[in-house]
């Protein structure tokens, strides 16, 4: 089911019906292309049959084999009308492309006759014009509209902003036996059976909605209808997706929920002007929040991802500057450049080289207050950060004067030692530096990297309000507990495959189990995993279920 649904305002509801079948080359679903219409997105688009719901279609519920309105409302977490979208979908797939999925009174497929085929496709045009409803067929026929196959897919909300917004439905069953398709000619031009991987192909040329290409992708997992409709039948939770307008350097982009820049466009453009960037560029200040402001340092990399971000957090004339990054005087010139009001206080998450470097030059210049925990004599980290006094796990630091907010520090160590996290707690956006990074994973390079205290770290989180993380590289990051609890099991999940590195390739040296245990990681990247690797063999050392003679590694 949808869960915590809310209908769009002004978003007409509709259904689509995948209908597949068993071809020669491979499972195939039926799709159509589109008349061209000005000032249509979805114009020429090659889509599956569907459209918007008619208020008449309630009356055939008591046409209906299958679920009851109860069920199917259930199942989509509605209070209501959930059937409505089922007998919809059935009903579109006849308007557009001749597809019935019916049976005679008596339960007897729908086979039609040369005769019976000329009785019925007047109706398609009827409909699709509202002069009939799908329950007067029904009835003229003594038909069922037979919904037992049909199992619900995808939920997709049109992006905000847009003219015509649909909420859809989409459902998928098999292909009714003995019909063939035909298109009506007004909505759909050109009717096609295709596998997913020969829709997708771009040497075909089909206009593919976001909608249609995702639906495509996950279909091409599958030989058989009997396989894909398995999987559409097991899922307990149907996701509500809706795709987001901004804008990147080639214009107009649209951005699915697990893009990098999704949930920040989101927060940022609620209502889809599509004005917002979807990418980060060095130099360019992007306002996060009346209290917060972002800056990227020009230091994108393998490891800085597109670079460290450099915050002004605070309000009035009173700001306080979080990682200022590399010592990098564009980097300096760009924060003086764009503080709103002057730079009284200066905090580094860290010490490694691309958070902190930059802190003196930028105290120099505003004369304002170094803050932080000062560099372990170990790991090639900023021995140059002097702060006036190191900060305390708990301590809380007013921002902004009366119009800002409230830093509470939280010591994270793992990844550094000396690795500190700041709630800005007015908006429950916790700064996270390097200790949770956007779509990836931290590297924890002993012995000034810790896993035993990284994970202890992060359970920490999950006990702190929180509804944003601001990484030191990359986008806003929402749901903060479900992204932590990720990275635990993700880590959790390595261990185990580093017992089983022991267990099979060991007892052995590091770089003997790198590879088995690492086996998922690009080998350009084993250098660097190798450092957590080393980690997590101490970790292992430390729960007594691993041990070190000379070289060696072996479990205990």
């Amino acid at each position: 089911m949808t869960t915590g649904y809310q209908a769009a305002a002004g978003a007409r509801r509709a259904a689509s019906l995948l209908l597949l079948r068993d071809g020669d080359s491979g499972l195939e679903v039926l799709m159509l292309r589109r008349a061209k219409r000005d000032g249509d997105l979805r114009s020429g688009a090659a889509v599956f049959p569907g459209g918007v719901l008619d208020a008449r279609d309630r009356d055939a519920h008591r046409w209906c084999l299958g679920p009851t309105d109860a069920d199917a409302s259930a199942q989509l977490g509605l209070a209501e009308g959930g059937l409505d979208y089922l007998v919809a979908a059935v009903r579109e797939a006849f308007e557009e492309v001749g597809q019935l999925l019916a049976v005679h009174a008596d339960g007897r497929p729908l086979q039609p006759t040369p005769e019976l085929h000329a009785a019925l496709h007047p109706w398609r045009s009827r409909l699709n014009d509202g002069h009939a409803s799908v329950a007067e067929l029904c009835a003229e026929f003594d038909l069922r509209l037979d919904l037992r196959g049909l199992a619900y897919t995808s939920h997709w909300l049109t992006p905000p902003g847009v003219p015509k917004r649909f909420d859809t439905r989409f459902f998928t069953a098999p292909a009714p036996v003995g019909q063939q398709a035909e298109a009506d000619y007004g909505e759909a031009v050109e009717l096609m059976w295709l596998t997913a991987a020969a829709a997708r192909d771009p040497a075909r040329g089909l206009k593919l909605l976001p909608v249609t290409d995702r639906l495509l992708h996950a279909l091409g997992r599958h030989a058989t209808t009997e396989a894909a409709l398995a999987e559409v039948r097991q899922l307990r939770v149907v996701p509500l997706v809706m795709p987001h307008r901004a804008l990147g350097r080639k214009g107009l982009r649209i951005l699915m929920p697990d893009d990098p820049a999704y949930a920040e466009v989101a927060r940022l453009d609620p209502l889809g002007r599509a004005d917002v960037s979807c990418e980060i560029v060095p130099g360019v200040p992007v306002r996060l929040s009346p209290r917060v402001i972002r800056l990227t340092a020009p230091n994108p990399g393998m490891m800085t991802g597109p670079g460290t971000n450099t915050y002004f957090v605070g309000g009035g004339e009173d700001w306080t500057v979080i990682d200022p990054g590399p010592a990098d005087a564009l980097h300096l010139q760009a924060m003086l450049a764009a503080a709103p009001g002057r730079i009284t206080r200066i905090i580094a998450t860290h010490t490694h080289m691309d958070h902190s470097p930059g802190a003196a030059a930028l105290a120099a210049a505003t004369g304002a207050e170094l803050l932080g925990r000062r560099a372990p004599p170990h790991g090639g980290q900023d021995q140059s950060f002097a702060p006036a006094r190191e900060l305390a796990h708990g301590e809380r630091l007013a921002v902004g004067g009366g119009g800002g907010g409230t830093l509470r520090v939280i010591h994270t160590p793992g990844h550094a030692s000396n690795h500190v996290c700041l709630l800005l707690e007015e908006e429950k956006t916790l700064f996270t530096g390097d200790h949770v990074m956007q779509g990836s994973t931290v590297v924890i390079n002993p012995p000034d990297g810790d896993m035993v205290a990284y994970l202890r770290a992060l359970a920490g989180l999950l006990e702190e309000d929180l509804d944003w993380l601001a990484p030191g590289h990359g986008f806003l990051v929402a749901q903060p507990h479900a992204v932590v609890r990720a990275l635990i099991e993700h880590r959790l999940r390595r261990e185990a495959k580093v017992v089983e590195a022991l267990r099979q390739a060991g007892p052995g040296a590091i770089d003997a189990l790198l590879p088995q245990a690492y086996a998922d990681v690009p080998a350009a990247l084993h250098p660097v995993a190798r450092r957590s690797l080393l980690a997590h063999l101490l970790k292992l050392q430390a729960d007594g279920q691993a041990r070190l003679d000379g070289e060696v590694w072996a479990l205990a």
